[in-house]
């Protein structure tokens, strides 16, 4: 049987789970449609019920494939969608989210990002942002994309207090963000969102993973999963079209890592010593 899936918390006390499903890379080929709202659907099933999209995926295409898998459930999931750099100005932002929320087929996004720093002023955005959740349109905001310093001016800007979640590139491979943002994040009790927990795929063909992961019995992906899940307020966001992997990815909450095995994977993947730049893809 499993175990229930571990939860993360907003600011204002809203709980998800912290297993999601991405939706990077669909959208882009028609004949995959029906494979990847299934295995969106297969993740809702699963108690996977917090769905990441955004804009740029696709050119919208991925909001449709979304749209399409919450059709007749939007009350059972948490949607988070992102607005791109190009249109966060303030009349921009508000255009931008009323097209996701037409091709998502939805009134209100529950957490709307901007998808990375760009050449609008982000107070602005922000004041957009506030807007659109006074409206109802959106529940809650936040970024991606922002480091520490990027966080601290946010957090320095008129209701930009209000973020509620940084999106970050996050796995083993990539673990940076444990020196100083992560900690930062946990002081403001901010969840943070981890994209591309498996490294693209990378990591699942990592021979030091994959012996460990032999020895415990599990899959790599599960593993790297594994790792993610056992962080406080982490929600990873590993993206398939395949309904039986999104039923491995959702064994990985599953799993109980020891301490000998946390210290095997910090010697496989070392953790920062030092501030490093934020790494993106």
């Amino acid at each position: 049987m499993s175990l229930p899936l571990p939860s993360a918390t907003f600011p204002d006390g809203h709980a998800v789970p912290a297993l999601g499903l991405g939706t990077w890379h669909m959208g882009e080929n028609r004949t995959e449609v029906l494979s990847e709202v299934r295995a969106l659907q297969t993740g809702i099933d699963c108690g996977m019920t917090l769905i990441d999209t955004a804009e740029m995926y696709a050119g919208g295409g991925a909001e449709e494939i979304t749209g399409e898998a919450i059709m007749g459930r939007r009350d059972e999931v948490f949607i988070v969608s992102k607005v791109m750099p190009s249109n966060a100005s303030y009349q921009g932002t508000i255009a931008a989210c009323e097209a996701s929320l037409q091709r998502l087929g939805t009134d209100h996004v529950d957490l709307y990002l901007l998808h990375w720093p760009g050449r609008h002023p982000l107070g602005r955005t922000v004041e957009a942002f506030e807007e659109l959740r006074k409206s109802g349109k959106i529940v809650r905001w936040g970024v991606s994309n922002f480091d520490t310093v990027a966080m601290r001016q946010l957090s320095a800007l008129p209701d930009g207090g209000n973020c509620a979640a940084n999106q970050v590139l996050y796995n083993l491979s990539t673990r940076g963000i444990e020196f100083d943002l992560m900690p930062w994040m946990t002081e403001n009790a901010m969840p943070l969102m981890a994209y591309s927990p498996l490294d693209e795929g990378r990591l699942l063909r990592h021979p030091g993973l994959g012996n460990l992961a032999r020895q415990i019995g599990v899959t790599p992906a599960q593993l790297a999963l594994a790792f993610l899940l056992a962080r406080d307020n982490v929600i990873p966001i590993p993206k398939s079209s395949s309904p039986e992997r999104v039923r491995q990815n959702r064994a990985s909450a599953d799993i109980r890592l020891t301490e000998d095995q946390i210290r095997e994977l910090d010697q496989i993947f070392p953790p920062p010593r030092s501030r490093e730049p934020l790494a993106m893809i």
